[in-house]
């Protein structure tokens, strides 16, 4: 789809970076966002914007909210509403660092860099735990059916919604889980990735199972690991053509519907959450029509 940022649909790269910005006061974001459509080409560089900027410019995109941190399940998820996420893909560290730059640089009128999280693919596209990520991922036609949108107009369609988290494994914790007990919380075996059919109801893929959910919650997730030092875990990245999906599986896995809490909650948590609107494209660039540039 040519009104899509391409690195939406892509596979994982080899390499990613992840930068978050807040807002400057007084700034004007108009000029910012023009400057950063000169260096987002929606492959290599995908954007977001958070509802802080569209707020800023006196905008509204409909579907567009703050991430949600309480069901009422008991389990309060963290909630940071960035101004602007850009995600940059590549296989060169070198490359990465240098683009990053021309990101900031861009935007620094308006726009304050806040984290920078380096992600890389593991193994085969593994998370860190050592399961492979991603498995449901719909595909083709179903892929862009769940994470694009579709039907609303110029400027918005071809646009998508994305939740970012970032999880922060206690790898001491998982390691000293005996295999059964790895394997039950994901719901798969580590050896081979097949599906546990005797796996307890807390198993991450019976929380998120996507065509068990009325309606279906299909979401395209393109998540990867993420290390600092000693620390690591996996940067959760989910586009939708809408929130509901993915809410729909969140309220699962905090034990909204049964009270059963996603085992995952046993070695890894959530430090960050976040939603953003990712424009589309019109002719080899963002298309931002929708906020009235």
């Amino acid at each position: 789809m040519s009104n899509v940022q391409p690195g939406i649909l892509a596979p994982v790269p080899e390499l990613a970076r992840y930068l978050s910005f807040s807002l400057k006061g007084g700034a004007k974001l108009g000029n910012a966002l023009r400057s950063l459509v000169d260096v987002a080409d929606g492959e290599i560089v995908i954007v977001g914007i958070g509802q802080p900027a569209i707020l800023a410019l006196g905008c509204r995109i409909r579907g567009l909210r703050i991430f949600p941190t309480d069901f009422g399940s008991g389990l309060v998820l963290p909630s940071t509403s960035s101004a602007l996420w850009c995600w940059l893909r590549g296989a060169d560290r070198g490359a990465v660092l240098h683009l990053s730059r021309k990101v900031i640089a861009a935007v620094s009128s308006s726009f304050s860099p806040e984290t920078v999280i380096d992600g890389f693919k593991y193994d085969t596209g593994r998370d860190l735990t050592g399961y492979v990520d991603g498995t449901e991922n719909p595909k083709g036609r179903k892929a862009i059916h769940a994470a694009i949108v579709q039907g609303q107009g110029a400027g918005l369609d071809g646009s998508s919604f994305v939740a970012v988290q970032q999880w922060l494994h206690d790898f001491d914790r998982f390691a000293s889980m005996a295999a059964k007990e790895q394997d039950n919380s994901i719901g798969r075996r580590k050896r081979d990735n097949k599906e546990l059919a005797a796996a307890p109801r807390s198993a991450h893929i019976k929380r998120t199972a996507q065509e068990s959910f009325a309606p279906e919650a299909f979401v395209l997730r393109r998540s990867m690991p993420w290390t600092d030092g000693m620390s690591g875990g996996l940067n959760f990245v989910a586009f939708g053509k809408s929130f509901d999906a993915f809410e729909a599986q969140l309220r699962r896995m905090v034990g909204a519907e049964d009270g059963v809490t996603d085992a995952l909650f046993k070695f890894t948590r959530p430090v960050s959450g976040s939603y953003f609107w990712c424009p589309p494209m019109r002719k080899g660039k963002l298309d931002l029509r929708a906020l009235g540039l």
